[in-house]
């Protein structure tokens, strides 16, 4: 049913990774998925993909404020060594204070420097500089929210089940990505459209908050991928796994315990394509929209 539409899907969905590097010298890294929506080189993804940046800029600060500390107890001439090595051990440091950070946007040369960002409704978008319109052949179009109907066969699509690993290169400052990263393969997973959630407005009351649930979970990795129909037209861009209470919980048995299992349903949330058209227009990023 989705091959056609897995053809143009995978034509504008593409990775990101993140790369981190901690206080305590460790290194980690995460995939992700953005939509290149036009020629101008505008992308749409799942703000929390950003969350890190936003980490780093408190994280520096803390670090600052702790090497500060450190430092004015290092530099007391008052105090003995062994005073000073007792109270610098009662600073504790958070080993998981980002120290660096980098995201790969599909292309080694690909950067974006400034996003627009819908928080509450989990919505960012941003530009490519210097982008290549030849990047890339076939743009998305977005699904007419006015006739958008429960029950339609929907599909996302990501990059799930696969291990990313970076390395920190502390003479160059910078993140080199293992070459056995790539390829990094796509998976899709369909279901249908179940409802509509709503949660509220937007602080400054401009946007419904909304979501589009579908009837499967939305896989890790697949965060900032297009949720589309069958002609590839998209309605939504996966932002998180809701679970449903099913309201039973079944006894099973673990060596001697009776053990209440509680039965769940996970759901797929993705940002609504309402409001996805509605901060497109208003932030003046061109896009393509269905007749119906």
């Amino acid at each position: 049913m989705f091959k056609k539409a897995y053809e143009i899907a995978s034509q504008y969905t593409h990775p990101v990774i993140l790369s981190m590097k901690f206080f305590d010298n460790t290194v980690e890294s995460g995939l992700g998925s953005f939509v290149i929506l036009n020629d101008e080189g505008w992308i749409v993804t799942c703000a929390h993909i950003l969350d890190p940046a936003f980490a780093h800029q408190n994280h520096s600060k803390e670090i600052s404020d702790f090497t500060q500390k450190v430092d004015s107890i290092k530099n007391n001439p008052k105090l003995k060594h062994h005073i000073k090595q007792r109270q610098i051990k009662k600073i504790t440091p958070n080993k998981k204070w980002i120290t660096n950070f980098s995201f790969w946007w599909g292309n080694d040369v690909f950067r974006i420097s400034q996003f627009e960002i819908l928080r509450e409704n989990d919505l960012a978008i941003g530009k490519i500089e210097n982008y290549d319109k030849n990047f890339q052949k076939t743009y998305p179009t977005l699904k007419n929210p006015a006739n958008i109907k429960n029950g339609a066969s929907l599909c996302k699509l990501g990059y799930p089940f696969h291990n990313v690993k970076t390395e920190f290169i502390e003479a160059t400052t910078s993140f080199k990505l293992d070459p056995n990263v790539f390829p990094i393969p796509r998976f899709p997973i369909d279901g249908i459209f179940t409802r509509n959630v709503f949660s509220g407005k937007s602080k400054d009351g401009k946007y419904d908050i909304k979501y589009l649930e579908t009837s499967t979970p939305g896989l890790k990795g697949q965060s900032g991928g297009p949720t589309f129909d069958i002609d590839g037209n998209i309605w939504a861009i996966q932002s998180k796994t809701h679970n449903l209470n099913l309201g039973f919980s079944p006894k099973i048995k673990q060596g001697n315990k009776i053990v209440e299992e509680n039965q769940f349903l996970n759901v797929g949330w993705g940002i609504h394509i309402e409001t996805l058209v509605k901060f497109l227009t208003d932030k003046n990023v061109k896009f393509q929209l269905t007749a119906d």
